[in-house]
């Protein structure tokens, strides 16, 4: 009887102490324009010194323009910016995706096709391993197709004539649509799709803010002033409601 309560005092212990070192799942999400002070945000998130954090320029097609403006932005802050293109060869890139996503503190996803880019994640397996990293902690988070990618869906460019709803992979049990402000004609197509159940509710954001999430739930809302702010989409009583987000951070 004392040897079995022993036993339970330990296995009680070991769930304790997992519990207390379980890795929150974190997402930053903004509606476009992901630049300096959103790079300096995630750096904090991560709670690490001179943190490793890699851009993955997927959804541009690996954009060169893009991977110098994300180094350009990376020169003078205390971490270590790493590229994770999609276009390699096994000549050049020695590691695996795997290897080097999972050694990161933070993937930060670049704007452009969120549809082309979930393809070839998926063809990769890479959809796999973002999952792998998010739900070690690593902190993920990008601005435009860089947002939708974690969310159920959203409203794309992604096709051509005109703007129409994509999947995302997931991680977040909502949808999302960015350029709130910018792009007028996203709104009727994401409210109409919220409506008829094509998408779930969600997130609206104007490109200067950002909502940070902590294990699915939205934590804090952060902008760069005090006009760009995200808004909750949701329907009640068989109407469209636009709920406006109050920011509770705002970031230089």
């Amino acid at each position: 009887m004392k040897k079995l309560t022993v036993i339970l005092l330990l296995l009680t212990a070991a769930f304790a102490g997992n519990a207390q070192t379980a890795a929150v799942r974190t997402i930053f999400a903004s509606g476009g324009n992901y630049g300096k002070p959103f790079i300096k945000y995630v750096m904090a998130l991560t709670k690490k010194k001179n943190p490793r954090i890699c851009f993955m320029p997927t959804p541009s097609g690996d954009n060169p323009v893009n991977i110098a403006t994300w180094y350009q932005n990376c020169e003078d802050l205390e971490m270590q910016p790493f590229v994770q293109i999609l276009y390699v060869s096994s000549y050049r890139q020695t590691k695996s995706f795997e290897d080097v996503l999972l050694s990161m503190d933070a993937i930060i996803v670049g704007g452009g096709s969120t549809l082309n880019a979930i393809a070839e994640w998926k063809t990769h397996g890479i959809d796999t391993i973002l999952r792998k990293a998010y739900n070690k902690g690593i902190v993920l988070g990008g601005g435009s197709a860089g947002s939708i990618c974690w969310f159920q869906g959203g409203t794309t460019d992604s096709r051509p004539q005109k703007l129409s709803i994509c999947a995302g992979l997931g991680f977040l049990p909502y949808s999302q649509s960015p350029h709130w402000l910018k792009e007028q004609t996203r709104r009727p197509l994401y409210r109409d799709a919220i409506l008829t159940g094509k998408l779930n509710p969600g997130y609206a954001c104007d490109d200067g803010s950002a909502i940070l999430f902590e294990n699915e739930k939205p934590v804090k809302v952060v902008s760069i002033d005090e006009i760009n702010k995200p808004y909750f989409v949701s329907v009640e009583n068989g109407k469209i409601v636009e709920t406006p987000m109050k920011v509770t951070e705002i970031i230089k």
